[in-house]
């Protein structure tokens, strides 16, 4: 008897989450690219709160097109501590780092955040910590080592930013863990949007520097804050929290580990900063270790195929008198 193809609509979910934050990494990673054509003329607080804006009147647009109310009040508490943590404290924390230290330095501290997110969702969320995720977390910090330390070799950084981009991935890590209890009461859409609203707000005290500097800044510098908050604030944030809401927070802050490998990529293509063969080694190490951290167990997968192609038992319903 010939044995029709099964389909695995359950797979469908992950295959969504999967190119969601695909997406977000590719548009993080350009953001290192913008901000540092945007900083030579803006300060950290005015760029970050020029991003946030322009963010969150894109977001207001895109809910009022698909008739997004408010979020529930069961989601406030997150989406109040992501919003001044995520999108507020740690942009301007990672706009002022990455004036102080060289790119190098910067993504090596930064990527402090999805092990901090790890230790944290477990902690706080009850997230698992099966070993291929301590696996690939560990290959992939490695990579992010190797790329820090193959692009710092001029000595530049500072200890002032150093603690910034410290500081900046360990409000990362709270911002995930906050807003993922925050994914179960309401939209991604509507936990980006309000997040990044709440961020603009606790950024205002920027907004003199913003109306001074814009008035002398270069057009590419205010057109790269524009896109830092239309895709790699908007699109990616919203892609973000879509793959986190079907997904554990440990998986997700894994995944980011691509993001210095894709940022030498672009940097070398956009900038002419060719990386040498150390740098490429650490990017391909970072890549590795996501794809080992995203990757199922065979006796998993081989359980998931036997229950999608088990056949379904069928119900005795009681006969009518």
């Amino acid at each position: 008897m010939m044995r029709l193809p099964v389909s695995h609509p359950a797979r469908r979910p992950e295959v969504l989450a999967a190119c969601a934050a695909g997406v977000t990494v590719v548009l993080w990673a350009s953001a290192f690219v913008s901000i540092r054509s945007a900083g030579a003329a803006y300060s950290p607080g005015a760029l970050a709160l020029g991003r946030l804006l322009a963010g969150a009147l894109t977001l207001g647009v895109i809910c009022l097109l698909r008739r997004e109310g408010l979020p529930p009040r069961p989601a406030w508490r997150g989406i109040l501590i992501s919003g001044v943590l995520w999108f507020g404290f740690y942009m301007v924390a990672l706009n002022w780092g990455e004036q102080q230290v060289d790119a190098g330095t910067a993504a090596l501290v930064v990527n402090i955040g999805p092990i901090l997110i790890a230790l944290l969702g477990a902690r706080l969320l009850g997230d698992p910590m099966p070993p291929r995720l301590l696996a690939g977390m560990a290959v992939s910090f490695a990579g992010a080592v190797t790329v820090g330390l193959s692009m710092s070799g001029e000595g530049g950084s500072s200890v002032l930013g150093v603690v910034l981009c410290l500081l900046a991935a360990v409000a990362y890590a709270g911002g995930v863990v906050a807003q993922k209890p925050a994914l179960g009461a309401a939209s991604p859409l509507q936990v980006t949007t309000y997040g990044c609203l709440v961020g603009a707000v606790a950024c205002l005290p920027f907004a003199g520097r913003l109306v001074e500097e814009a008035a002398h800044a270069p057009v590419t510098a205010t057109l790269n804050m524009v896109y830092l908050g239309v895709f790699p604030t908007a699109l990616a944030f919203t892609t973000w929290a879509y793959a986190l809401a079907r997904t554990t927070a440990s998986r997700m802050g894994a995944t980011t580990y691509a993001v210095p490998a894709l940022v030498v990529l672009m940097s070398w293509l956009a900038l002419g900063e060719v990386p040498g063969p150390l740098t490429l080694v650490g990017g391909v190490l970072c890549l590795a270790g996501v794809a080992v951290s995203r990757s199922r167990s065979r006796s998993r997968t081989a359980t998931t195929a036997r229950a999608a192609t088990a056949p379904v038992p069928r119900r005795e319903t009681a006969r009518e008198p």
